[in-house]
């Protein structure tokens, strides 16, 4: 009998994140839903989408109407809806969680908002598993002028997410990703998690971007793959993955398969980070199906359960990537090989 937890899910901000005016044109959620609702496998088909809560996609203002409007299109496609995007950047009206009180208030307030629609949609019985994503919405240098200070400052605005959070019996996951102040290596990011110390923060594991962490890409004091590294060699590789995921795994309330070809890409308004490849990219430096099990296993080699669903992650994928059908049903069908190592039933 085939595994069906974790659920599988797709995400639906690649049509945006990277997007815009100075790149490609955004890819609408109706788009991206109809593709992530044709994927098929063998039968097998994606069980959910992970949302991101900005325009063009789904408003952080939406009223009640228009999330029910959400709720009956999801549904209309077989899926259930996952983990949500707070968008607490500053250009989608939040603010820099180490920032001026007036930025560190509208970042609160995009996180009060993100936990309302998400406790929405639980309600609305379309949403029976996921978190909410935040970042700092700061950047490496800046943090780094006053890295003690700064630091402070983003985790009690993190604190002060999480007791909102909690109003709403929801979690926050800090995405592990390089471009994030505060965040931008693993032992700086393990260091901020300890600090926020609450019970409903944890951390997003995304294959390509903690491949980034070995690198010390923004981070050199944290590099622990050796300069010069020879990538055929895959034993240090493994010992390196295992090493930040043993640091980070207690942590990892979320998680995103993904590939990573080594290199650090940006487009769009997005800053440079851990470039996403397709499941299938020659270039690609990850075992995928293998070293997923280094986040849904212990390290012991046991399951951990933790996750009910798992997301693929494809940012800035070119849009004649993602408006091909065959892309989507490669990814469906690395994330059922994934699911079949490292899942279990319920």
């Amino acid at each position: 009998m085939s595994n069906n937890f974790p659920k599988l899910h797709n995400a639906a901000w690649p049509g945006v994140v990277g997007k815009g005016p100075d790149s490609e044109p955004p890819i609408s959620f109706e788009k991206m839903l109809d593709m992530t609702a044709k994927a098929e496998v063998n039968g097998v088909k994606f069980d959910g989408i992970d949302l991101f809560l900005a325009l063009p996609h789904t408003d952080i203002d939406s009223d009640k109407d228009a999330l029910k409007k959400l709720v009956d299109e999801v549904a209309a496609k077989n899926l259930q809806v996952g983990s949500l995007v707070a968008p607490v950047w500053t250009p989608a009206g939040g603010g820099s969680a180490m920032g001026s009180d007036q930025d560190i208030e509208r970042f609160l307030t995009q996180v009060r908002k993100a936990c309302e629609i998400g406790q929405f949609l639980r309600e609305a019985g379309i949403r029976p598993h996921g978190i909410v994503r935040i970042d700092s919405s700061a950047d490496p240098e800046s943090w780094s002028k006053d890295p003690e200070t700064n630091s402070a400052r983003i985790v009690s605005t993190f604190q002060k997410a999480c007791d909102i959070a909690a109003e709403y019996n929801e979690s926050l996951a800090a995405e592990g990703e390089i471009c994030w102040a505060g965040m931008h290596g693993w032992k700086t990011m393990l260091k901020t998690l300890e600090a926020v110390d609450r019970p409903n923060i944890g951390f997003q594991a995304d294959m390509a971007h903690t491949l980034l962490y070995l690198l010390g890409y923004n981070k050199p004091d944290e590099r622990i793959l050796p300069e010069g590294y020879d990538w055929k060699d895959r034993d240090i590789l493994k010992a390196g993955l295992k090493t930040v995921s043993d640091a980070l795994r207690p942590w990892t309330i979320d998680f995103h398969v993904a590939q990573n070809d080594g290199t650090v890409f940006g487009s769009g308004s997005h800053d440079k980070t851990g470039r996403h490849c397709q499941a299938n990219d020659p270039n690609g430096k990850l075992n995928i199906v293998e070293d997923a099990g280094y986040w849904l296993r212990d390290s012991n080699g046991n399951l951990t359960k933790k996750m009910k669903h798992i997301c693929w992650d494809g940012c800035m994928f070119p849009n004649e990537v993602m408006l091909n059908q065959d892309t989507w049903n490669t990814i469906l069908s690395t994330m059922i090989d994934v699911r079949e190592r490292h899942g279990w039933n319920e």
